[in-house]
């Protein structure tokens, strides 16, 4: 790679955050309560048991965020609208919410006054709660019209302004921490212990994935027939999925690790781009993965102009798992030697491995030939929370994280041909990190919970300038 290479002047790159993360305001102008509203209020949910009604205050200070961007020179910001504010009930028959869309309307203006480039996810898991009580939410096929519905309000609310749109975010997340394991909202799993008003974590994830990638793809249609005509944007999905090395040379654990790969990301990967769910799902699975029929893989398989990406570790794999959310895999960040893959992170689930960054983006280029946009990646520093202000604004292992990362997306493109067209690091503050509540911060600015305030960290001056000097003018 020589020093000269750049990543090309329409590149957008940005921060992430999501709604219900940092908004705050959960009762302001007609918004009524979402899954996480309630998930978040019960004891026990959340480490520290505080739950999003303040967050960052992001609803009454969305100025402050944008001038935050503006100062950090992000080309662009990707956020998500809340759904229960701009239809409060959530259905295809329920009144929208004229305050609500006031509000994203004035804060996309505000971005774009500021040369800011929205990227908007229409689904970040805050689900109406009454779409919950009133049918189970995302284990109903009633809940493909009503996203759908939802979505279009906000095509014809914002699509003369937004021309980067994504359905829904991470919806493995949905699927398998809401449904399966029972940590995310609305906590439901075959633990009564966890989830006594019901659940079966052997068949719900794989109802609730099923109805998110028709409901995703439901969107999409209406998207492309009804507005991209004129409003000429683009649509798609973004996916979570972290890459997967096998722990040693041995065969098992190398088809573990495609095993993996498949039930992380090819299961809602392929069916939108190949247009089939993977062959080891179906065999690990059965009956119990639902099926689609010809009209709706017709409608599914294509539904994404692009590859979404949300990423943000690399694991190690063996064979002999027992969760089938995981492919019956192990995962593990200690090599056969003993020795750690990475830098740890705050939360136990993510170290440092650039390598690993560069080979997934790789590999999702080279399965699923689509333009890759980074829409998430970051870092959360070990202890960050309970630091002094002086020690956490010097967010060193951040830094190195993003350092890393970004060299590796930039050989990813100049070496290796791929076709990548944003990066988004998350986040741009400290906010509520679901059900680590606000004890796990990955944010590049320090927010101070007490009295809002946001202080820069080091990593934002450092992504900044990486950006000013790798991107050509």
């Amino acid at each position: 790679m020589s020093a000269m290479s750049k990543l090309p002047a329409d590149f957008l790159w940005g921060y992430a955050t999501a709604s219900y993360q940092i908004e705050g305001s959960t009762t302001a102008d007609g918004r009524a309560p979402s899954i996480w509203d309630t998930f978040a209020s019960k004891p026990g949910k959340t480490l520290d048991g505080l739950d999003g009604t303040h967050a960052t205050e992001s609803y009454a200070k969305w100025q402050d965020d944008i001038a935050l961007l503006k100062s950090y020179g992000a080309k662009s910001y990707r956020f998500s609208l809340s759904w229960s504010r701009i239809i409060p009930k959530g259905g295809k028959d329920d009144p929208v919410n004229d305050a609500g869309i006031k509000h994203y309307s004035d804060f996309i203006d505000g971005l774009l006054a500021a040369g800011i480039t929205p990227f908007v996810t229409i689904y970040h898991w805050d689900l109406p709660q009454e779409l919950h009580d009133r049918y189970g939410g995302w284990l109903d096929r009633r809940i493909i019209d009503d996203f759908a519905n939802y979505a279009a309000v906000c095509f014809r609310a914002f699509g003369d302004r937004v021309k980067h749109w994504l359905t829904i975010n991470e919806p493995w997340c949905v699927a398998v921490l809401g449904y399966c394991v029972g940590i995310h909202a609305p906590g439901r799993c075959s633990d009564r212990t966890k989830s006594p008003e019901g659940g079966d974590s052997a068949t719900e994830p794989w109802i609730v994935a099923h109805n998110e990638i028709l409901a995703h793809a439901q969107a999409v249609k209406i998207y492309r027939e009804q507005f991209k005509p004129a409003q000429k944007g683009q649509i798609g999905i973004t996916l979570n999925g972290d890459w997967c090395m096998p722990w040693d040379n041995s065969p098992e654990n190398i088809k573990a690790t495609q095993d993996a790969l498949d039930t992380a990301i090819g299961w809602f990967a392929d069916p939108i781009y190949l247009g089939y769910y993977p062959a080891s799902m179906k065999a690990m699975l059965g009956a119990r993965l639902p099926e689609f029929t010809p009209a709706e893989l017709a409608l599914v398989h294509g539904s994404s102009d692009f590859y979404g990406m949300n990423t943000y570790t690399t694991k190690l794999i063996k064979a002999g798992g027992t969760l089938e959310h995981h492919g019956l895999t192990d995962s593990t960040f200690t090599r056969p030697d003993g020795t750690q893959l990475g830098v740890q992170a705050h939360c136990s689930w993510l170290q440092a491995y650039a390598p690993g960054f560069r080979a997934l983006l790789n590999y999702l280029w080279k399965k699923y030939n689509m333009p890759i946009y980074v829409t998430e990646n970051g870092f959360a520093v070990k202890d960050e929370g309970t630091k002094p202000l002086s020690e956490a604004v010097e967010d060193t292992d951040r830094v190195n994280y993003y350092q890393g990362n970004l060299e590796a997306l930039l050989a990813a493109v100049a070496e290796d041909g791929c076709d990548i067209r944003s990066y988004y690091g998350w986040s741009l503050l400290d906010n509520f990190e679901w059900g680590d509540g606000y004890v796990t911060r990955f944010g590049v600015t320090y927010v101070n919970y007490d009295t809002q305030e946001r202080v820069p960290k080091a990593s934002a001056r450092f992504i900044a300038t990486w950006f000013k000097e790798h991107v050509a003018a």
